[in-house]
């Protein structure tokens, strides 16, 4: 046994691929593709984190964006912009529904101020030569009965030259009854019936005078005192308002 091993190993020895070309040919056929082959293992992937062109590696996160599903990325927030949008668009109509609603309940008259619009005055009720005041939305109106000297006088002014200019004839629809809000047109006093200087009212607070006709004469007031509207449905009645 000892002999066969020295034998084999001595011929081992003389066998080499230098003394055999056709054994160094398949040897060399061998290494070439057994190089081709881990060439070509190695260089199937292309590692992402490999630098340009000095092919070292980075630390540089690559950038995946031409992997992303574009459907996805695209409709996904659109969508929840117009779900947002119809939600917003929705509670502001809601809101401006609720706000209107409330400004025309505000607005709308209330069931005394309704029942105070109009108010219907007997007229029989008032002697030739007196005042009435009455109240009609919170203020006070004044009503004459006026009597037959009193209207010529009224008629025989000469208004074109007066403060604030107005024939009688302008501030009555009978010659009788004369209708005027009882407030002065200086600071809103309450002037005072039958006095002043031309016989008709006097306002304390800070000395207006008007005359028979209720038109401003003397005193700081500018205008007339003001006639409201008003109605006659019978002769003897009048609806102010």
């Amino acid at each position: 046994m000892p002999a066969l091993t020295t034998t084999t190993r001595a011929i081992a020895r003389s066998w080499t691929p230098h003394r055999f070309p056709a054994a160094r040919a398949c040897t060399a056929a061998l290494q070439q593709s057994r190089s081709a082959s881990e060439v070509s293992t190695t260089s199937s992937f292309d590692s992402p984190f490999k630098g340009g062109a000095s092919g070292s590696e980075t630390t540089k996160i690559p950038s995946f964006a031409a992997y992303r599903n574009k459907g996805s990325s695209e409709n996904g927030p659109k969508v929840f912009s117009y779900f947002m949008v119809g939600t917003m668009g929705a509670l502001s109509a809601l809101g401006a529904k609720a706000t209107v609603q409330d400004f025309l309940v505000n607005m709308s008259a209330s069931a005394d101020v309704l029942a105070q619009a109009k108010v219907e005055i007997d007229l029989a009720a008032i002697p030739e030569g007196k005042n009435v005041i009455i109240k009609w939305r919170g203020k006070p109106v004044f009503i004459r009965h006026r009597t037959e000297a009193e209207i010529k006088e009224a008629d025989d002014t000469k208004w074109e030259s007066l403060r604030d200019p107005q024939p009688d004839s302008d501030r009555v629809k009978k010659p009788e009854w004369l209708i005027m809000l009882g407030v002065c047109t200086h600071l809103g006093c309450v002037p005072i019936g039958e006095a002043g200087d031309f016989g008709g009212w006097f306002c304390p607070c800070h000395g207006s005078h008007y005359d028979i006709s209720g038109r401003i004469r003397k005193g700081p007031a500018p205008l007339n005192l003001e006639i409201p509207e008003y109605d006659f449905p019978e002769d003897d009645k009048v609806v102010i308002g």
